[in-house]
């Protein structure tokens, strides 16, 4: 294991990377052996006037909007300091969920701040890593010198807080960030240190080419992953069913008799997908699963399960037989799930609200709407150092239409003692536009209404109610003038 680790956590206004914010980005880097290398790092990234947090997640974090704006930094000084200072040759970023959560954050504030949103994870060695899916495997097949807690209806929990608890690791408070940061390299201590062959493993088939490997080769492989049961410890075996583009297949759970889906005609495999998540008592919980490559799936040999324990309730007998039975079929099968599949894509699209128009208010949410091209790549390193002055005539240097609409928007949140008097008046429009749209549904119509339902609340802390009160002051100020 060449290289260093960055272990990273982030709190943020809200769940939703589209919309919400970071408020508070910590991190510590290690050697491979887990030892802390340089100081840690915690900042505070200032909120711009067009957001407002959701409450319920500053009751969580404690942090308020006014910290961020006193104490810290812009999103543009913040990335500047993080290219400087954080983004080393060889450097695995990893967390506690991070891929399925952080890292969706950190793209977006590349995106809307003139980064690209992926080479900090893949140029000049870099990679990234997931330590939750780690721990489920571990304590899924080999839990042995770790105390494992559950919640409190018995049912087997991988908390990060809980998991701390039971084994006497240092988590002086859950939900900050450096706090969970070193939560989390505590953790990785325990397992590494317990099943070090397990940790090691994992580690080495991180990467969308060691995935494709072990998942290509059409042979059972056990499969750890949010999406199976706590009941099942979210493991179970799987196998190539189909390949679903170039980074991600489609794998069938071995758990489960493949006889009864067989049969079915892809109208009917699509109704059972449908019930994938919450499947009903008439329904037919399809046991396909999608597997990116490209998200550090937890994988291993299927050998492994031999000195698993009990509890994970995985026997090689009903895998061979669940193996031949869908063999007979499977190329059939698998083009029939792929017909399904299409069948749903066409129903999603015809649901779907139509995509929105771009403009200032829907433009930071559309980062998935393709890549960027090269001489648009070098604008936006050009523009990332241009002087606030020069920044608003940088619009003509973008051809892809969604870089030219955040020019205003990125000035406006990292430079606002540089804006004309025009200038202002266009952010003033469009922090009118994302407050007040909508009427009783407009954002800060809810952000209010939701005040007011967690301060009736007769329970609350006094520093709950403190927290709340700077949350109405807040969105009292940015409130523009004349609005």
């Amino acid at each position: 294991m060449a290289g260093t680790f960055f272990f990273y956590d982030l709190e943020t206004t809200g769940l939703g990377a589209q919309a919400a914010r970071i408020m508070q980005f910590a991190g510590q880097r290690t050697d491979a052996d887990l030892k802390p290398i340089g100081e840690p790092v915690n900042v505070l990234i200032k909120l711009a006037g067009d957001v407002l947090p959701d409450p319920s997640a500053i009751l969580i974090t404690g942090i308020t909007p006014q910290q961020t704006l006193q104490d810290g930094m812009t999103e543009a000084e913040f990335l500047k300091y993080f290219y400087e200072e954080i983004v080393q040759p060889d450097t695995t970023f990893l967390g506690y969920n991070t891929v399925r959560f952080d890292d969706e954050f950190m793209r977006y504030l590349h995106y809307r701040n003139f980064y690209d949103p992926y080479e900090w994870q893949w140029a000049d060695g870099c990679s990234r890593w997931d330590l939750l899916d780690v721990v489920r495997m571990t304590r899924a097949l080999r839990p042995d010198g770790i105390k494992w807690p559950t919640d409190k209806t018995g049912k087997p929990t991988n908390r990060l807080e809980l998991l701390t608890k039971e084994n006497g690791l240092d988590h002086a408070q859950a939900h900050d960030a450096l706090s969970d940061v070193y939560a989390t390299i505590a953790v990785a201590r325990l397992i590494k240190e317990k099943q070090p062959q397990l940790f090691e493993y994992l580690f080495s088939v991180r990467g969308k080419r060691a995935v494709a490997e072990v998942i290509e080769q059409a042979r059972p492989f056990v499969y750890t992953s949010g999406r199976y049961s706590s009941a099942n410890l979210h493991t179970t075996a799987a196998v190539l069913l189909a390949k679903s583009g170039n980074d991600a297949a489609l794998v069938y759970d071995l758990r489960q008799d493949p006889a009864p889906f067989l049969s079915m005609t892809p109208e009917q495999l699509a109704d059972a997908w449908r019930y994938k998540k919450d499947p009903t008592p008439e329904g037919v919980k399809l046991p396909v699963k999608t597997v990116k490559y490209n998200r550090c799936p937890a994988i291993a040999p299927l050998g492994v399960i031999k000195d698993a324990p009990a509890s994970l309730d995985l026997s090689l007998e009903v895998i061979t037989k669940h193996l031949e039975i869908l063999k007979k079929e499977q190329q059939a099968f698998a083009a029939k799930v792929l017909q399904a599949i299409d069948i749903l894509d066409v129903e999603r699209d015809r649901e779907r609200p139509k995509a929105a128009k771009l403009s200032p208010e829907t433009v930071d949410t559309m980062l998935y709407d393709g890549f960027f091209e090269a001489t648009d790549k070098q604008a936006m390193r050009a523009l990332r150092v241009a002087r606030p002055e020069e920044i608003g005539d940088m619009v003509r240097n973008f051809k892809d239409a969604r870089l030219a609409t955040l020019v205003p928007l990125y000035k406006a949140r990292n430079f606002p003692g540089a804006l004309s008097s025009d200038e202002r008046a266009a952010w003033d429009k469009h922090v009118a536009a994302q407050l007040f749209d909508g009427g009783p549904m407009s954002r800060l119509a809810q952000y209010f209404a939701k005040l007011q339902e967690l301060t009736s609340n007769e329970k609350l802390t006094k520093q709950q109610q403190y927290l709340l009160e700077e949350l109405r002051l807040y969105g009292e100020s940015i409130v523009p003038s004349g609005a």
